[in-house]
């Protein structure tokens, strides 16, 4: 619902329903979230293979890519717009831009699984009430949230972008699990072991997730 009194929803004239019978399968949200360096990307990607080897439509939403275009942080925009654009549209990473970046992610989430696509996001999305308004958008059944799960120092390890060097050298400020918390999820889906198991073994136990619960055949 809006305030605003010109906005006015439109029903489609193509219903959900309609659509997933075309594809032959549910959509639905795979919330992939954990700390930088725990396999988020790999495993939705990984997944988003599988899906489409079986015929099923599906669509990755990656955080470093989304940064890139759809919630472009203030210098990447400065350069492609000037600085007073950069100044109003850019989202950096203060605990604000990051809720802002994470409902903008759930928004067009929801548009995907509307349309019967199943669609994974692979963002650290730290903050437990943004990912709770995420899942808010999507109908009982439909958000499936995916710890995955590795320790600070597995992740710190790995550092496959060097970020947490950067973080300890102070070069990175609020930098999720060195200045800035991360809120694991309370009631999770599904935990996948990223410390313990390779990242196929992960992929196969969110498809096998998607074919208990009736999403895929």
């Amino acid at each position: 619902m809006t305030n605003e009194p010109h906005v006015v929803w439109h029903e489609h004239s193509v219903s959900r329903k309609e659509r997933e019978e075309l594809n032959g399968h549910r959509g639905c949200v795979i919330w992939f979230t954990g700390l930088s360096g725990c396999g988020k990307s790999t495993v939705a990607n990984l997944v988003d293979h599988k899906l489409h080897s079986l015929g099923v439509h599906s669509m990755v939403l990656d955080g470093d890519n989304v940064r890139h275009g759809l919630n472009a942080g203030p210098g990447m925009l400065k350069e492609r717009h000037g600085e007073d654009f950069a100044k109003r549209f850019g989202l950096g990473f203060s605990a604000e831009d990051r809720e802002e970046n994470i409902r903008r992610i759930g928004a067009v989430a929801e548009l995907f699984a509307s349309a019967g696509i199943i669609t994974l996001t692979a963002f650290i999305s730290p903050y437990r009430a943004d990912r709770d308004g995420a899942r808010a958008l999507q109908d009982e059944g439909d958000f499936i949230e995916v710890l995955v799960d590795a320790p600070l120092e597995v992740c710190e390890k790995r550092d496959p972008k060097g970020l947490y060097k950067k973080a300890r050298a102070g070069e990175i400020k609020g930098f999720t699990g060195i200045d800035d918390p991360y809120e694991a999820p309370e009631n999770p889906e599904l935990v996948l072991d990223s410390a313990g198991k390779d990242a196929e073994t992960l992929a196969d136990e969110v498809i096998d997730y998607l074919r208990g619960k009736g999403k895929i055949k």
